[in-house]
């Protein structure tokens, strides 16, 4: 059998050494064959690995065979099928390391599959690419098969830490490889234009490389090529042969799709021109000396002349400049308007105006002066800025009406910022000259975008002229407002080139990611994963790094406009023009930002360039997760680890007892999944002292943070972790490990209450990232996050939650949601991942390894699919904190419970804490403000309708309007749940559904501060003692715990549902011992909030099914009382409640008849707001029409009876109503054989009476499917003779035998009269229910008798008589104390 830790090389060169080497580290064994002795091999057996003398040797016992096959070799003749096929075990997996084109891949699949047998086969495309610090790392591309890369998997972790797997057919890598290329050509011949383009301008070649470096017009291709074309490095001729050779083959394969490359066509024929020309007697490469000649410039000797500093001419600038006082600024756009607040935040007085008025609002907002011209502006000031869109606009606002250039102040400075082209600048200057006023103009352009506006680190450029006056009068204006200055020497103009330089390359560079992206859209890539690699390779551009993403998610919110390039390409076409200079690829750019502007882009991102190949070609770039079928994608993972963990971890956690697990709960919610664990609401030093002094394995602390700024959240992070250390060191021998727990749906305070907790505890040896949430149906898989909706997994960045207003975020894959949340501090591929494959093959160990080989201060995310998988990540770090790592984790609750080895229970009834009834209603607050809260709540209402009142408090009038408005909405709110409550009525308080939100996330958190506290304060004057409190939303179950019911600590005593917390509060709270039910706002389906409500609700209906369930598992029988009118249903309700007993209201269809729906609604009404299990029962339904109208009426129970009827008739007759009532989940009764005597005016004479026969009794309960058996054995209704009752004990007997075994509960009519010593044995002989009429009716009659004062005192006469024999059946029938 192969080994999982042998691997097999067949050909070994640089590259698979450094793979083979990295396998040898990680523990792998590793063989390798190679046709040519080398010093590759010789290095490769000094690391360890061993040498093999044949293909067959190099693949025995390997599970991974590794072929490393070139371009130029011939496969057919690669491999004999002896050599492979004998060797190779069955359930190997061949990889092919190659650089193939996707031909030959498909090509070399089916040698292998159909020629030499091998069934599992990967392809993987490795190249050394860049880390994001430029330093070269392993990158491995590879696809295949499910199952085999499933096999894989771990060996080519091993090879690499950047994988990238693509499932399903083979030649990914390939076409990978065809986009980088296609990017590469391209870059290739923009670098050339635009380098030929700044000679031509007048610009030193390596100034110009210098600072084009480090600009947005910046690839690697740029920094690459460019130094070798300065010196007229040989190697460029190889370099444009292979460019040309690989965009043949990308045109190639595009045309077979057929897909257009309009960039790549161009750079195609550019690149023939290039590489055509032979220099036989020059030592110049070819391309360069045709590109001399096409372009007009020998730019080697450009190169040779001496070049100064422009970043040291821009610092001794700002060493000698003068102070500003007051500047204008024409131009808040999106650029503008954060240069322009930049200056103001920099200490200098600034003068706007703007065409578009609410920026000039929020311009003044911030402290700036507003104009409402450009000659406004102009008035007194030093210095003028224009940053308007183009020429023309700044053409406008100096000489047009109300232009600035008449008031402006003589021998004031423009600085013209906006793009433009050299020859604008230039006849602006002569023109500002004419004036003879002392007018200085600096031709500053900007680089860098919006933020960098705002943060004030442009890259900005401005020229050097004759006299220094004018920029020593800007020195500390420009200063101000860029990281990177440069001053250009060769006059007004000089900067702008550089800038139409920067434009082309910027320009071209973003068309180029765009036909890129989309030609791997057409390839059927995942293009996220594919931007992910290109940032790894030689086609990356700074533009691809920063457009693609827009891209990708489909955000074309303009930071830059597709017109702006359309005018700025246009500008680089102009100046070519003027130049006489072809500008190929550039004009071909600039005809896609025009085809994207002409189709009605123009205003959106310049990104949407990418749109004018959606259109054309039907692909869709967007990088949008898809939804995933739930159960596909689960049985798609490998099987789960075998072991169970949990007593492991037991196991472990007594080897390393002293360890205790401290949660920070932003929010109660995170008790979901644990059970017999405290949680504390203060953590002042003692209290910690005394919770660590237990030596629990785990407690929590309720911070709720969620609910607070983030500035407040990390003090209070700081607070607790010192507070925790303090505590932890006056208890000898005791340590803690810290859980963040957080929302499973990605929202809360990450990464700054991680950063508190650090900055407290000390750094650890990484940070946990685990949001697996099992019961709120939250999964990570191949790292990315989704939640559960219904029968999907949706990426959670597409859900609800990820558009929070104060914790919103895009990324669905963790990597990128940490760099997304750190704002770029830590980089997506810089942090490290457990994936699910590791957990369920490798196990605690693995996770154990792969933790302790992380470097310090990591981050790394948990994936896990199940709660097995939690558990094996739970095992696995502990064993590392054995080995002395420590650890900070953020993580959903699973991870706490799998943690501590805490193994689920049911969830909790009201019956399991004693509560059956309850005389008040209970309450429900609901605070959440996410969408399926609102589902819930319309579910809630739905379901429970006029058993529940509901209360909708204005969220308007409590955080919007006067502070009067405010309190009188919290004064009603409070008088009327409070009078709902002690009405016995369940009460839902509920905030309006309408969000109101803040302008900034600060804002929305205020809203909600407002409204939590208002909740809070209704809830604290309710003086009604509620049933049981659900809370809605983390922060409302929080609030009202801690301040309206002032708890300071609680035991979580389980789950009221799966994922949903039931607290007992304290002793010091203001409710003690009412239950305290914590219901997250993003967990459970639309039912679930009805359920729960419906479990614990005041007004529950009982079910008399278990009622007679507990009776016959209690040896007694439950009392069922002929009602007639309020009085009789009063009596039996009083009499259960005293007794603490069970009971069954019963309606006759002759009471049915006198007393209509209003007797049945008043039975559910009393049986609903009994404090003891009451149910309703429809009592001798013997018409079909009376008892299809009873299951309609709100029964909890009917009797059919056919008894008057033979017994097929009954037996059809039964059938159909059962059918129809436990469609209802009613219980259904009936009567076999046939009482005698008179019960409502219904007779049924002796000669007409007949007792039950056994066998016909087993026919009719298979037949009908009853629940219960009404059996005549000799009992009667209403009197009973002179010589008593009569009764067959022996066939009760056999009854019983035969109905225990078919689960039917026994019923005995005709209890009145009955001596007491017969009662108690027909209990003995399994009767569970008895009829009870007549005694109570005679009752009824005699104290009619009695002269009352008035009708009042005679009904509380009738029903006191009445409730007396009640209470006498029902101390006979055993009942008492048994609800």
């Amino acid at each position: 059998m192969a080994s999982r830790n042998v691997v097999g090389f067949i050909g070994l060169d640089d590259l698979s050494l450094k793979l083979a080497s990295s396998l040898i580290k990680s523990g792998f064994g590793v063989q390798a064959f190679e046709v040519v002795e080398s010093s590759v091999m010789r290095r490769f057996v000094e690391l360890g690995g061993i040498r093999c003398s044949s293909p067959l040797e190099a693949v025995k016992d390997a599970a991974t065979v590794i072929l490393v096959v070139s371009e130029e070799e011939n496969t057919d003749n690669l491999f004999s099928k002896e050599s492979l096929a004998e060797g190779l075990h069955k359930d190997a997996v061949l990889v092919l390391q190659s650089a193939l084109s996707l031909g030959l891949v498909i090509k070399l699949d089916k040698l292998l599959r159909e020629k030499i047998g091998v069934a599992s086969i990967v392809d993987a495309h490795v190249f050394e690419g860049f880390s994001q610090d430029s330093k070269e790392e392993i990158i491995v591309i590879a696809s295949g098969r499910q199952e085999s890369m499933q096999k894989v998997q771990p060996v080519l972790s091993a090879m690499s830490e950047n994988v990238y797997i693509f499932v399903g057919d083979i030649g990914a890598g390939s076409k990978i490889k065809m986009v980088n290329d296609l990017l590469e050509g391209i870059h290739f011949v923009a670098s050339v234009e635009a380098m030929f383009l700044g000679v031509r301008f007048g610009i030193h070649p390596t100034i110009l490389y210098d600072i084009l470096s480090n600009a947005a017009g910046s690839s690697r291709t740029f920094v690459d090529i460019i130094p070798k074309l300065l010196t007229g490095d040989q190697t460029l001729t190889k370099c444009v042969d292979a460019l040309v050779q690989n965009a043949g083959l990308v045109l190639g394969v595009a045309k077979s799709l057929p897909f257009p490359l309009p960039l790549l066509a161009m750079a195609y024929q550019q690149l023939i021109y290039g590489a055509s020309r032979k220099c036989r007697n020059d030592t110049s490469p070819a391309p360069l000396k045709v590109w001399e000649e096409t372009f007009g410039v020998n730019i080697r000797e450009a190169a040779k002349q001496k070049p100064y500093d422009p970043g040291n001419l821009a610092y001794q600038l700002s060493l000698a400049s003068n102070v500003v006082k007051k500047i204008g600024f024409i131009g808040l756009g999106a650029m503008g308007f954060g240069m322009a607040a930049h200056l103001l935040r920099s200490g200098f007085t600034v003068v706007s105006y703007d065409v578009y008025k609410p920026t000039l609002k929020r311009f003044a907002d911030l402290g700036g002066i507003v104009e409402a011209s450009p000659r406004e502006v102009s008035k007194d000031v030093q210095v003028l800025i224009i940053m308007v869109t183009n020429e023309v606009q700044a053409e406008s606002v100096l000489y047009g009406d109300a232009g600035s250039v008449s008031d402006l102040p003589g021998g004031a400075t423009i600085i013209l910022s906006s793009t433009v082209s050299p020859g604008f600048i230039i006849r602006l200057e002569q023109r500002l000259k004419d004036e003879q006023r002392g007018f200085k103009l600096v031709d500053a352009p900007v680089s860098g975008g919006v933020k960098r506006a705002a943060d004030g680190t442009l890259t900005i450029m401005g020229f050097q002229a004759d006299s220094t006056e004018a920029l020593g009068d800007t020195g500390s204006v420009l200063s101000a407002l860029s990281e990177k200055l440069y001053i250009i020497k060769g006059g007004c103009g000089a900067a702008s080139s550089v800038k139409t330089v920067n434009q082309l390359l910027a320009g071209v560079h973003i068309a180029a990611a765009a036909e890129g992206m989309a030609l791997g859209a057409r390839f059927g890539l995942n293009t996220r994963m594919l931007f992910d690699i290109v940032n790894h390779t030689r086609g990356y551009s700074w533009m691809f790094g920063n457009r693609v993403p827009h891209m990708l998610d489909s955000d074309y919110t303009p930071y830059s406009a597709v017109d702006i390039f359309v005018k700025d390409l246009g500008i680089v076409c102009t100046e070519g023009f003027h130049l006489k200079m072809p500008l190929h690829i550039s004009s071909t750019a600039h005809q896609l930002f025009i085809s994207g502007s002409a189709s009605g882009w123009g205003r959106s991102d310049d990104a949407a360039v990418v749109k004018v190949y959606e259109k054309l070609t039907g692909v869709k770039v967007e990088g949008k997760l898809p939804a995933l079928i739930k159960e596909d994608a689960l049985r798609s993972l490998p099987p789960e680890w075998p072991e169970d963990p949990i007593e492991e971890i037991h196991a472990l956690e007594r080897q390393n007892g002293s360890k205790v697990l401290v949660v920070l709960d932003d929010d109660p919610t995170g008790t979901q999944t644990v059970h017999d664990i405290e949680v504390l609401t203060e953590w002042n030093v003692n209290t910690l002292v005394e919770q660590l002094s237990k030596r629990s394995t785990c407690f929590f602390i309720l911070t709720n943070s969620r609910s607070l700024s983030t500035e407040k959240a990390v003090l209070l992070t700081k607070e607790i972790c010192r507070n925790l250390d303090t505590a932890a060191k006056a208890v000898n021998g005791i340590s803690y490990t810290i859980v963040l727990r957080g929302d499973s749906t990605l929202r809360g305070h990450f990464p700054e209450e991680a950063d508190a907790a650090i900055s407290i505890l000390g750094e650890m040896d990484a940070w946990i990232v685990c949001p697996f949430f099992l019961q709120g149906g939250r999964y990570t898989i191949d790292d990315i996050h989704y939640v559960a909706d219904s029968d999907r997994l949706v990426p959670a960045g597409e859900t609800e939650f990820a558009k929070d207003a104060a914790f919103g975020y895009k990324s669905s894959n963790l990597r990128e949601w940490v760099e997304e949340k750190t704002k770029g501090k830590v980089s997506a591929r810089n942090v490290a991942s457990i994936s699910i494959q590791l957990l369920r093959t490798g196990g605690p160990g693995a996770v154990c390894e792969h933790l302790c080989n992380l470097q310090k201060g990591s981050l790394c995310i948990v994936n896990a699919a199940s709660e097995r998988d939690v558990a094996v990540f739970a095992a696995g770090m502990i064993q590392a904190e054995v080995k002395g790592r420590s650890f900070l984790c953020r993580t959903a609750a699973s991870f706490v419970s799998a943690r501590i080895g805490i193994r689920p229970k049911a969830p909790i009834s009201p019956r399991d804490l004693g509560i059956s009834k309850g005389i008040s209603g209970g309450l429900i607050v609901v605070g959440s403000y996410v969408p399926k809260t609102t589902k819930q709540v319309e579910e809630l209402k739905s379901r429970m309708g006029p058993n529940m009142n509901c209360l909708e408090v204005s969220v308007e009038k409590l955080s919007m309007k006067s502070l009067e408005e405010r309190e009188e909405e919290i004064n009603c709110s409070a008088e009327i749940v409070n009078a709902s409550i002690g009405a016995h009525k369940d009460t839902l308080l509920v905030t309006s559904r309408q969000l109101v939100t803040g302008k900034s996330a600060s804002e929305s958190l205020e809203i909600n501060y407002k409204v939590s506290s208002a909740l809070v304060e209704i809830v604290r004057r309710i003086s009604a003692r509620p049933r049981y409190i659900l809370a809605k939303g983390g922060i409302t179950s929080s609030d009202i715990a801690t301040k309206a019911l002032e708890a300071k600590r609680a035991m979580v005593i389980g789950q009221a549902l799966a994922g949903i917390p039931l607290w007992q509060l304290g002793p010091e709270s203001r409710l003690p011992g009412v239950p305290y039910i914590v219901f997250p706002g993003n967990v459970g389906n639309n039912n679930a909030l009805a359920e729960v409500v419906n479990n614990w609700a005041c007004g529950l209906k009982t079910s008399i099914k278990e009622l007679l369930l507990n009776a016959e598992k209690g040896g007694y029988a439950v009392g069922a009382f002929n009602v007639y009118n309020l009085e009789g249903v009063e009596a039996v309700v009083a009499a259960a409640e005293a007794e603490k007993s069970p009971a069954i209201l019963q309606v006759h269809p002759g009471a049915l008849k006198q007393g209509g729906f209003p007797l049945v609604a008043c039975c559910i009404s009393a049986a609903e707001h009994a404090r003891v299990p009451v149910g309703v029962h429809f009592d001798h339904g013997t018409s079909k029409s009376e008892l299809l109208e009873a299951l309609e009426l709100g029964f909890d129970s009917v009797m059919v009876d056919g008894s008057h009827l033979p017994l097929k008739e009954n037996i059809s007759y039964t059938k159909y109503i059962s059918v129809l009532a436990h469609s209802k989940k009613m219980l259904v009764e009936a009567e076999l054989g046939r009482l005698s005597g008179t019960e409502d005016d219904l007779t049924v004479e002796d000669y007409e009476s007949r007792l039950t026969v056994v066998a016909q009794a087993q026919e009719f309960i298979d037949e009908t499917g009853i629940d219960a058996l009404a059996v005549c054995i000799g009992n009667v209704h209403g009197k009973y003779p002179a010589s008593g009752p009569n009764l067959r004990l022996d066939l009760l007997k056999d009854l019983r035998e035969l109905t225990q075994n078919k689960g039917v509960s026994l019923v005995l009519h005709g209890a009145s009269g009955l001596p007491s010593e017969l009662v108690k044995e027909c209990i003995r002989l399994g009767v569970r229910k008895f009829n009870v009429n007549t005694e109570v009716r005679n009752a009824y009659l005699e104290s009619l008798k009695q002269p009352g004062k008035d009708l009042v005192h005679v009904m509380a006469a009738a029903k006191e008589a009445m409730k007396a024999v009640v209470v006498e059946k029902m101390q006979l029938f055993g009942s008492v104390g048994k609800a």
